[in-house]
């Protein structure tokens, strides 16, 4: 039993953020009607890596049905509303107050239909100074502090993927869900307000707790732990890298015991603690270092396995698509099917996610059109 089978859910969604809650909340079985520009969603044009197929698009829009929508023109914008009528959940993501502008902002939307769940996600939210502001994801990974404290010691870093779309997606759909169960209780929706900026600054807690009340801020300090050490990349033999993590003192007498074979290095007052290591962080991977230079990454994996020391390897994207724990799972799109990373719960009742297929532009339309067609004239 799929307990989302009958819910609806609207979703004006664009680029990243709203429509990976949508593409979530459809892996949930629920309905998803994505409302798509004359054109398309742009991102369905970002690139051709899948079947001739934005690699973006095909992700974040399976189990979808699309449909075009020119919300200027009197007679689409009258089926939205009649499709809003209907549904258990409205989301939209289009520039700051297009969608009030439109006739589909959430007070009003919510004041016609009381047991709607209407969410807007945003680049910063609503009533800031930053309001109007467009907010593309390295625009908030840089507003928000996440690039100052990534990257190497001489240069701040974007996070390699969409970090700030992601995260407002993924709590769109925890909010959403939250309201869902919410109404069973009591009969009544929400008006959801999730932004980029706030997402990516909520995961900054850290960081601004040293900077206000601790040391200062973090530091970029590249393939290592601005507050944990060693925490962080070495090289072996013939310079092959590999990743290690203390997390505790019993740990460290670990490491250095049965991995360094340097039992001196446990009571060294340079590296007693974690806070003597991260201040000693130069002298401790230099004596880390020479060890590590000195053996072959196989013997080193050997002792840090033995010894129950976490570690990793530098994957690169290839060496991910080899992966042995990576999971794979087909995915039909308008140019045939492909293979997709799932998401990462396993219910194990329901045995491995069978992901919905990704709509061609407008596919759905003209079924939904008459679905929704006006009940009388003139409606």
């Amino acid at each position: 039993m799929n307990p989302f089978a009958d819910i609806l859910v609207i979703s004006i969604d664009q680029a990243a953020a709203a429509p990976l809650c949508a593409a979530k909340l459809a892996d949930a079985g629920a309905r998803v009607i994505k409302v798509e520009r004359p054109g398309g969603d742009f991102a369905r044009y970002y690139d051709s890596a899948v079947n001739g197929l934005s690699a973006y698009f095909v992700w974040l829009n399976r189990g979808k049905q699309s449909i075009v929508l020119d919300l200027k023109d009197a007679d689409d914008a009258a089926l939205l509303h009649r499709m809003i009528a209907r549904a258990d959940v409205f989301l939209q993501n289009l520039a700051p107050g297009a969608a009030a502008k439109l006739g589909f902002g959430s007070e009003a939307l919510r004041a016609q239909h009381p047991r709607l769940i209407a969410c807007d996600i945003s680049g910063y939210g609503d009533g800031g100074p930053y309001e109007a502001m467009k907010a593309y994801d390295l625009l908030v990974q840089a507003e928000s502090g996440v690039a100052a404290i990534t990257g190497s010691p001489d240069e701040p870093a974007r996070v390699g993927v969409s970090v700030a779309d992601f995260s407002a997606g993924v709590h769109a759909y925890g909010a959403i869900m939250e309201a869902l169960y919410a109404r069973e209780k009591t009969g009544q929706g929400r008006a959801i307000s999730v932004s980029l900026f706030h997402t990516l600054a909520d995961w900054m807690n850290v960081p601004l707790f040293h900077n206000d009340l601790g040391d200062g801020g973090f530091a970029r300090v590249g393939l290592r732990h601005p507050t944990i050490a060693p925490y962080g990349l070495f090289l072996c033999a013939g310079g092959e890298p590999i990743v290690l993590a203390i997390q505790n003192a019993r740990e460290w007498v670990r490491l250095c015991e049965a991995v360094l074979e340097r039992p001196d290095m446990v009571d060294d007052p340079r590296f007693a603690d974690n806070g003597a290591r991260v201040a000693n962080r130069p002298a401790l991977e230099a004596e880390m270092g020479a060890v590590f230079g000195a053996l072959s990454r196989g013997e080193a994996i050997h002792r840090l396995e033995a010894a129950q020391i976490a570690w990793g390897r530098v994957n690169s994207v290839a060496d991910l698509s080899a992966h042995p724990e990576l999971r794979r799972v087909p995915v039909e799109t308008p140019n045939g099917p492909a293979q997709m990373v799932p998401p990462g719960t396993l219910v194990r009742e329901l045995g491995p996610p069978q992901l919905g297929a990704v709509p061609a532009l407008d596919q759905h339309g003209p079924a939904i059109r008459a679905e929704f067609a006006a009940d009388r004239p003139g409606e």
